[in-house]
């Protein structure tokens, strides 16, 4: 059981690292003109894309190490629910969002932590990411698994 717990943890952990570096190196890299839609902060396709892509990787290696700790298939279940959990959580200030609480036109210099406060993305944007997010766990739990029996 314990094992579950820490392989739980430490996926949770080593998803969670993957996405603050690499959401902050594809910010960086791509700047706030192509990461937001022009004068807003509505996220850009080229965003959406680089999010999902991102955060499904996160999700793989993520349930990849639960399942090397755990040494079960129950971890990323159990991760995978968790991720979905947090998600929708996460989601609903998306959800409940007002047209009040419009952060107004956005500046040429925009920081990785203003982009992050102030980024505006869509319902579905916010629904699909605890999907994919469990997806990949649960992918990337079999993978150990299958690369073990083999």
């Amino acid at each position: 059981m314990w094992r579950t717990v820490g392989g739980v943890i430490v996926g949770y952990i080593v998803m969670g690292a993957f996405v603050f570096v690499s959401f902050t190196a594809a910010y960086v890299g791509m700047g706030p003109e192509r990461a937001f839609q022009p004068g807003s902060y509505n996220v850009s396709v080229l965003w959406a894309v680089t999010s999902f892509s991102l955060g499904l990787v996160a999700a793989l290696l993520g349930g990849f190490v639960c399942v090397r700790i755990a040494r079960r298939s129950l971890g990323p279940r159990i991760l995978a629910g968790l991720v979905v959990l947090l998600g929708l959580l996460m989601a609903i200030p998306v959800l409940t969002a007002d047209a009040s609480s419009d952060p107004g036109p956005r500046g040429a210099d925009v920081g990785s932590v203003e982009a992050m406060t102030k980024a505006k993305q869509p319902v579905w944007f916010a629904l699909a990411n605890p999907v994919i997010g469990a997806v990949g766990v649960l992918v990337g739990g079999r993978l150990r698994r299958n690369a073990a029996v083999q």
